[in-house]
């Protein structure tokens, strides 16, 4: 059982990864859930648009594709993040990178525990689950350099 961090190319390094694996694990607890085996690609725009023609059959630009091996309560998936949408949008709502980063690597997660975004309702809710996970990385880790 693993949660793991892998870059298709360029020079993108995720800041504190074991925090992000703690949280990600937290995350997927307090869903009553486990962790099975997490993998993450971090890649550019082109690579993820590529990814999404193959296998999804959509020709367009997305921050994330998640691929859900999930098996009764072993959350199991891979989920590709693109690092050029990321900052893209980062700019376009005005919120540091580390933070868009966060919501993007958690939205995967919270595709794999079954929260859906297709509909308004559901993109709403995902919405709310990526705010109390974002209030969770805050808690988790922002307390610690109060303290």
């Amino acid at each position: 059982m693993s949660i793991r961090f892998s870059v298709q190319s360029g020079a993108f390094e995720l800041p504190e990864p074991q925090k992000v694996k703690n949280w990600v694990a937290e995350v997927v607890k307090r869903r009553g859930k486990q962790v099975g085996n997490i993998n993450y690609l971090f890649c550019d725009d082109e690579y993820l648009l590529q990814a999404n023609m193959r296998f999804l059959d959509h020709d367009t630009y997305t921050d994330i594709i998640t691929f859900d091996y999930v098996a009764g309560g072993l959350i199991s998936g891979d989920i590709m993040i693109s690092i050029d949408r990321v900052g893209e949008n980062a700019e376009k709502f005005g919120v540091p990178f580390e933070h868009e980063l966060h919501r993007v690597i958690i939205h995967g997660v919270l595709h794999l525990l079954g929260q859906g975004d297709k509909t308004d309702s559901d993109a709403a809710e995902m919405r709310r689950q990526e705010e109390e996970a974002l209030a969770l990385w805050n808690m988790m880790f922002h307390a610690e350099q109060i303290a």
